[in-house]
């Protein structure tokens, strides 16, 4: 029997090694547990059963013929609007439930040269637009550990599946938080990387300027391995880039508390900070108050900027050149018609008020001013980060909250995003790391605090983070 519960890449790695078992066996007891859970929890679109076991058979073979590497037959989960050549990538919308990747993205194609299995698609909130996976046109995906109960989202599918022990490796993406936020409310470590890090080449996109892919695992060491295989430039994607130099990591380490932002947290998720802070300095690292002024405004600027982007990108979706087609009597109908039936609710109202923010007469009132601030705040965390080395949230203001808890009130939805949007705002790396759990009825769920490192000092992030968990 493999222990799912506790294996990590290296020790899969290792029983690969040491032909305790084979690539084919893990992904066999994979999708055994995929095939007992995900009817209640739905955390996948689709399994590749097929194309997986293929895929670990070849790793097998590379593993007897010493050509394997770290990543050879490790199986994967990854998000519905991630494209993995011959296989549908439809971003949980109707409008996209044929379309077939014509070509693998960037990142799956540099995993799939390090012999990955791909095990399947998982669900999300529609294009990434939610904090609960509640959106998606399939269902709302469960939190495994109380199925009542949101995973997160937008990749709360990769998150469940990762936290069912259906998949060992998550990945996702994170517009505002997509993969911190269910990373914390599913016990998991949740990373996004500097942008540009990681290739957005092949990732359907949401908000150009704030999209990342990231990865959501059961310890730091994994992400980071994750990481360092699909970073750096791509010459498909120009916003790409990760430098050759190696930042120093001072011996002496600084952590930023901006207390100016914790203001209205759940009594159990504040103590568990302060808990949380308490270890920090148990473990030889200087907490200092800080304050980042211009934070408290990140969420209202996300929310102009990224409808902004979410009406370019998506315009495309007409049901004439892309998407699902429906038919009406003219030109324009058919129109409404597709775009009507092929976006769900959250969708068309971001879209809406996209169309809004960057119409004649407001684009200069909401949109310039919105980038005006963007900047300000990539100014907050660069002056921090000249007095400390990390800054140091709750990942979460709650715990994971009930299925249509709050699926009524978008606002109270988009408040979930308060500590987790600004580090996409700024383009610094973020990761959520789990922080203890906080019991509701009968039920212990998890908690997660969020370290933001300067840019492209991921190494940081990854040190630390193994340092609070004692990997």
């Amino acid at each position: 029997m493999i222990d799912l519960d506790n294996l990590t890449i290296k020790k899969a790695n290792e029983a690969f090694k040491n032909k305790e078992y084979t690539p084919r066996e893990l992904t066999e007891e994979y999708l055994k547990v995929i095939d007992k859970r995900n009817g209640s929890v739905n955390a996948f679109r689709e399994v590749f059963t097929a194309d997986a076991l293929k895929r670990a058979d070849e790793a097998g073979d590379l593993f007897a013929k010493n050509k394997a590497t770290i990543l050879t037959g490790i199986p994967i989960a990854t998000k519905d609007n991630i494209l993995i050549k011959g296989h549908i990538a439809g971003a949980s919308s109707k409008i996209l439930e044929n379309f077939v990747a014509p070509y693998d993205a960037t990142a799956i194609a540099r995993l799939r040269e390090a012999g990955a299995v791909f095990l399947g698609r998982t669900n999300m909130d529609e294009f990434a637009m939610g904090s609960s996976t509640e959106n998606s046109a399939y269902g709302p995906t469960h939190n495994p550990l109380d199925e009542t109960r949101v995973p997160g989202g937008s990749s709360g599918g990769s998150a469940a599946a990762v936290a069912m022990n259906g998949a060992l490796i998550g990945l996702g993406t994170d517009t505002g938080g997509s993969v911190r936020q269910p990373g914390a409310l599913c016990g998991l470590v949740g990373f996004k990387p500097t942008y540009g890090a990681i290739s957005r080449n092949g990732l359907i996109a949401m908000g150009s300027s704030l999209d990342q892919l990231g990865t959501l695992t059961k310890n730091v060491d994994d992400s980071e391995i994750i990481f360092n295989a699909v970073r750096g430039t791509d010459k498909m994607d120009s916003t790409s880039f990760y430098p050759d130099t190696k930042y120093e990591i001072p011996k002496k380490l600084t952590i930023g508390v901006p207390r100016n932002l914790l203001e209205g947290l759940d009594t159990e998720v504040a103590d568990n900070f302060e808990e949380s802070i308490g270890r920090f300095e148990d473990n030889g690292f200087i907490v200092k108050d800080i304050s980042l002024p211009n934070l408290k405004y990140a969420l209202a600027v996300y929310y102009v900027i990224m409808p902004a982007e979410v009406s370019s990108n998506l315009a495309r979706f007409d049901g004439v050149r892309y998407g699902v087609h429906k038919e009406g009597k003219d030109l324009l109908e058919d129109y409404i018609n597709s775009k009507t039936e092929g976006f769900g609710r959250e969708t068309r109202r971001r879209i809406m008020l996209g169309t809004y923010v960057l119409s004649s007469g407001y684009y200069n009132a909401y949109y310039n001013k919105a980038v005006a601030v963007k900047d300000l705040i990539r100014a907050d965390y660069d002056s921090a980060f000249k007095d400390v080395d990390l800054v140091l949230t709750p990942t979460t203001p709650t715990a994971a909250f009930l299925l249509g808890e709050k699926t009524s009130d978008p606002l109270k939805m988009y408040l979930e995003d308060v500590f987790t949007v600004p580090a996409n705002i700024s383009g610094n790396p973020a990761i959520s790391i789990p922080s203890g759990t906080v019991k509701v009825g009968e039920v212990e769920l998890p908690l997660g605090v969020q370290l933001v490192a300067p840019h492209y000092q991921e190494d940081l992030l990854f040190n630390i983070s193994k340092n609070f968990l004692g990997e």
